[in-house]
């Protein structure tokens, strides 16, 4: 098979996208010309993360407004942020891939300054938001996690909540690589980063809409995070353990002395259920504990698909090789894929 290509894009922008039909418009908006300023061969991706709302259609109507650069991967339900991003990670093209919000709250004209930082030769980019327009709980929950994260898991990122960010060729193929259910993609990307920095950028507030991260999913976020880059927490509670059971046994030893010399007393009995209920909570956490490393191992070895595909809106690959005779074999494999690429 011979082919003539046309110049790969030199940036990839992967948008996850999630019930945001209200902001869709003003994203495109201010998307395209932010990107054409750049002067970058560019392509973007939007994943689809099983929209309830129009999202899926208004991706399909901009992907043929603009086929030459939009591609929309749109997933059969809802696997969450980071598998979406996984996703577009695994058809990025550009030697430079850049994540984003849909909902404007990372405006799209900062991709310039991780461009920028990116030609400096650093293979990832980090982002803290500059004035947040968050509430108050929000921005100081989000700090106290962020530096009992980096004490766990030594990874370091002074706001991991902040998705703009922008990561090196070398380092998207080694996360595509990866084959784990449940993972943070930044915390990924540093680990794999030889030379990592972190840029302010500027934070507005959400366009449409409201947060797509609920309370409980900042924790089971922060959870996987955790448990997902760190053994720490298994080792402290193992250490916990053996100083509660020598404290256990050196009180026993104190309320046998106590009762020899002074008989039996009734006095402490309150102090001896506070101490049973203390020990009680610990010993239920570590097993909660130990019940979310164990879940990891079950999710991963059952070898579930970590995402479904329900389709692929793509004619830019169509309009940039030009096919000449092959084997049969080969050309159902192509055929097949363009039937998926167009479904």
């Amino acid at each position: 098979m011979t082919s003539s290509l046309a110049p790969s894009p030199t940036l990839s922008v992967v948008i996850p996208v999630y019930n945001e039909e209200a902001g869709l418009a003003a994203l495109f908006a201010r998307l395209y010309p932010a990107l054409d300023a750049l002067g970058e061969r560019y392509e973007v991706i939007f994943v689809n993360d099983g929209s309830r709302d129009r999202s899926s259609a208004m991706l399909a109507a901009q992907q043929k407004l603009r086929p030459d650069v939009t591609r929309a991967i749109l997933f059969n339900g809802n696997y969450g942020q980071h598998m979406a991003i996984l996703a577009g990670f695994e058809h990025t093209r550009g030697d430079i891939v850049v994540t984003l919000d849909a909902d404007l709250q990372n405006p799209p004209e900062e991709i310039a300054k991780l461009v920028a930082k990116m030609r400096e030769g650093y293979d990832y980019v980090g982002t803290i938001r500059r004035q947040r327009q968050d509430s108050w709980f929000r921005r100081h929950a989000s700090r106290a996690m962020n530096g009992l994260r980096e004490k766990i898991t030594h990874v370091q990122m002074t706001d991991q909540g902040c998705m703009l960010r922008a990561y090196g060729r070398d380092v998207v193929d080694t996360i595509n690589r990866c084959s784990e259910v449940n993972t943070f993609v930044p915390a990924l990307a540093y680990t794999f980063s030889l030379r990592p920095t972190e840029i302010e950028v500027m934070h507005e507030e959400r366009a449409a809409g409201e947060s797509k991260y609920s309370v409980f999913k900042l924790i089971r976020l922060n959870f996987d995070l955790v448990t997902g880059f760190s053994l720490m927490p298994l080792q402290f509670m193992s250490f916990l353990g053996i100083g509660l059971a020598l404290a256990s046994g050196a009180l026993f030893l104190l309320l046998m002395v106590d009762r020899i010399l002074f008989g039996s007393q009734v006095q402490g009995v309150f102090t001896l259920f506070a101490i049973t209920f203390c020990l009680l909570g610990v010993l239920l956490f570590s097993i909660g504990l130990l019940g979310e490393y164990i879940g990891r191992i079950y999710e991963q070895v059952r070898g579930r698909p970590r995402y479904v595909v329900q389709a692929i809106l793509d004619d830019t690959a169509g309009s940039q090789r030009e096919m000449a005779p092959v084997p049969a074999s080969a050309m159902t494999r192509d055929a097949a894929h363009q039937s998926i690429a167009h479904r």
